[in-house]
């Protein structure tokens, strides 16, 4: 039997809530940029706001400039800045890893299980994400889109992650919420596959994956099990 030796880790929704951050973020800077003067409808401005982010991308720097002026018919700076403010203060406010994130790497680093991260995001707000939450020591290697130029599910983070680990395909497990990139990538190249339904976002019935974990401590539980440790 294979031991296992490493798990892989998607970032968002899997080791720190995105979309509640995210969430919590958009609406205090509504209300900052209606405190600013700007008028506009909390409900509307923040679905808005949304299908802007949903448009350009979750990672956008230049939304609420498409936002402003998309209301004002151009962009007013006072609006811009009140709304940046309140975003940044909110979101370092609202940043915080799932349940048992801490504990499930910690007991995994005492394993001797080599730990990495796999993210599509740009390499700069993926480490800003793990310096924040003080996750940093735990990962021998972070993978970002700026590091291939390649998004899940291309076989090519994957890869890269393993290379640096130095372990095969199949002694690793990558975990993540979204299984047409993350189960689906890791599967292409022989991985075995976790699908963090804690942070799914979609409604997943079938995640495609060899375990649905409903905590991520259950990680710990399953390589205990894999690898005959009592």
């Amino acid at each position: 039997m294979i031991k296992i030796k490493g798990v892989i880790f998607d970032l968002d929704n899997t080791l720190l809530d995105f979309m509640k951050m995210k969430e919590f973020a958009v609406k205090a800077a509504i209300k900052g940029m209606i405190e600013a003067g700007l008028l506009i409808d909390e409900e509307s401005a923040y679905n808005e706001i949304i299908s802007i982010y949903e448009k350009f991308g979750w990672e956008n720097q230049k939304v609420f400039d498409v936002f402003i002026e998309k209301q004002i018919g151009r962009v007013e700076y006072k609006y811009l800045a009140a709304g940046i403010v309140a975003y940044r203060r909110a979101r370092e406010a609202n940043l915080m890893a799932y349940p048992n994130v801490n504990k499930t790497l910690m007991a995994l680093a005492k394993l001797g299980i080599k730990l990495g991260v796999v993210s599509d995001a740009p390499s700069r707000e993926a480490w800003m994400r793990i310096y924040y939450l003080n996750l940093y020591h735990f990962f021998d290697v972070v993978i970002t889109f700026d590091d291939t130029g390649e998004r899940k599910p291309s076989e090519k983070p994957f890869k890269m992650s393993l290379d640096a680990l130095n372990l095969k395909p199949d002694e690793a497990i990558m975990i993540g919420d979204w299984p047409e990139r993350d189960v689906v990538g890791a599967k292409k190249i022989g991985m075995k596959t976790a699908f963090a339904r804690y942070g799914d976002t979609f409604g997943t019935i079938n995640s495609g994956a060899d375990w649905d974990l409903d905590n991520i401590y259950q990680l710990v539980l399953i390589i205990n099990e894999l690898n005959g440790n009592a």
